[in-house]
C-alpha cells in the first residue's frame, strides 16, 4: 500500500496511476511530482529522472512518463523549505507574529470581560 505525501491516506492504485486520481483523504492529485519516487529537492528541477521534462508546479497533476508512485513512509509536517521561506519573509514585512485563531481571541475577550477588577474586589 502507498501513502499520501500531503495527508498519509493509504492509497490503494496499482500502477500506471491515472492522471486525474486523487487522494480519498485530502483531495490532492496523486499523479504529480511530489507523490514521485523521483521527486528529490536537492536534484537539478527537483527530480532524479534526467531525462524527465521540467516541471513548474509539482504539486499538481502532470504528464510525466517517468512517474512512479513513492513507496517511501509518510512523514508529517515536511512542508517545502521554499514555502517556510516564503511565509518567514512575509510574517518578517508585515511584523508578524503568531496570530490568534478566532477560537483563541473569543476566549480572550471573554476571560477579559469577565475579569475582576482588583481595587473594587469584584
Amino acid at each position: 500500500m502507498n501513502q499520501c505525501r500531503h495527508c498519509g491516506t493509504q492509497v490503494a492504485l496499482s500502477e500506471p496511476i491515472p492522471r486525474d486520481a486523487e487522494c480519498p483523504g485530502c483531495g490532492r492529485d496523486l499523479r504529480a511530482c511530489v507523490q514521485c519516487r523521483h521527486y528529490d529537492t536537492s536534484y537539478n528541477n527537483s527530480c532524479r529522472e534526467t531525462m524527465a521534462d521540467p516541471v513548474v508546479e509539482k504539486e499538481r497533476r502532470n504528464f510525466c512518463e517517468y512517474f512512479s508512485f513513492s513507496t517511501a513512509p509518510f512523514q508529517a509536517g515536511a512542508g517545502s523549505p521554499r514555502q517556510a521561506d516564503a511565509r518567514a519573509k512575509l510574517e518578517g514585512l508585515f511584523g508578524g507574529g503568531a496570530k490568534k485563531t478566532p477560537t483563541e481571541d473569543a476566549r480572550q475577550r471573554l476571560e477579559n470581560l469577565f475579569k475582576k477588577d482588583p481595587e473594587s474586589g469584584t
